[in-house]
Parts: structure tokens; sequence; C-alpha cells
């Protein structure tokens, strides 16, 4: 798949051009990551083989779990994304012996874009277009959301309490979703971060 984020997501700054940003976005580093389904009647058994060989049990809810080498992300009933660590080459690979016949393990790094959002107007700009209740009563750090932002499908995460927002969507409605971001930042300011290293913009 092409990937068109670089020509989309660049650097610099949109919309209301005086005062501090309300909206910073950062593409997140390409990391491997592989979906991982459990078989049928086999969820208990893959979350204790999770334990034992990353240290963490799957998230049983729409939560992440970080574990040795890997962060799971919940993505439904039996489900998860597995996101790779800095270490970690192959996710695929690093789950496969421990996860043997438990789970269907497939890779799916270069499908998916992640993006970074925070600031002080964060949570008003994704009201706009997110049908779900982020007030911090309600979606906490570390929740997840199957959800859609802007009519796109997408996974949104909730990583720090300041807040910062992680929103994981298919490459192939990027642009799409970009259009939707920037335009409803306009009015608090939208600031995309340059890159801090090449690997960071593939």
């Amino acid at each position: 798949m092409r990937d068109v984020t670089g020509t989309v997501l660049r650097p610099g700054r949109s919309g209301k051009a005086t005062g501090a940003p309300g909206l910073l976005v950062e593409r997140c580093r390409v990391r491997p990551v592989a979906s991982v389904i459990a078989r049928r009647g086999l969820a208990s058994s893959l979350s204790a083989a999770a334990l034992a060989a990353c240290g963490i049990s799957l998230p049983t809810g729409p939560r992440f779990a970080v574990g040795r080498g890997v962060t799971f992300v919940w993505s439904g009933p039996g489900s998860w994304l597995a996101e790779a660590h800095e270490d970690v080459a192959d996710v695929e690979l690093l789950l496969h012996g421990p996860f043997g016949e438990l789970a269907a393990v497939c890779e799916q790094t270069d499908s998916r874009v992640v993006v970074e959002l925070s600031g002080p107007r964060v949570r008003d700009v994704l009201c706009k277009g997110v049908p779900i209740d982020l007030h911090p009563d309600c979606f906490r750090t570390n929740d997840v959301a199957l959800t859609v932002v802007g009519h796109i499908a997408a996974q949104l995460r909730q990583v720090s309490d300041q807040p910062v927002y992680r929103i994981g969507l298919a490459g192939s409605y990027f642009a799409s979703f970009w259009h939707w971001l920037e335009s409803s930042a306009a009015e608090f300011g939208c600031e995309v971060a340059r890159p801090a290293s090449p690997e960071a913009d593939r």
C-alpha cells in the first residue's frame, strides 16, 4: 500500500495563527503490529500464555496493557492488536511461539497509521466528530474505544491524563481523516510536529 501520510501530514501550523495552538499532532513512529484473534474457547488460555510470555494478561474489555516487548490493545471480544516496543523487530515472530495454536496472529504493520493528539483543546476538537463521551469521568488513561472519528472507523485510546490520545486507522482513509481533523481544529490552531527521525515519517 502506498503511504500517503507523509504528503498529507506536513509539519507546520494551520487554522488560528495567534496564541498557543489548541491541538498538537504527531505521527507515531512505525512499529511492527499484528492482530491477535483467540481461537474459539481458548481466550483464557491465550491470556495465560500472554502473562507467561509477556508479563501481562490480555485486556478483557476496552483497555490496553503494556507488557514485555509488546502492548496489547483490545479490539473486540477475543481480539487484540499487538504493538511491538522499540527493541522488537518482528511482533508476529515474538508471539508465534508462546501463542502457538491458541490464536491466529497476522502482521498488520503496513495497513495502519497511528497519530498522537494532545494540546489544551484536544477534547474540544475530537468531540466534534467522536460520538462517545471523552469527559475524564467516562474515558480515562488506558481506555480504548472502537468508534468513528469524522465518520471514519478508528481505534481511539487515551495514553495519559493530560490528556493525550492515539488514533489508529486504515492508511487508505488517512487523507479524509486529516481533512476532518484539520478543519475541526482550525478555530483553535493546529500544530503538526516535525518527525523526530526519518523512520518516524516513513
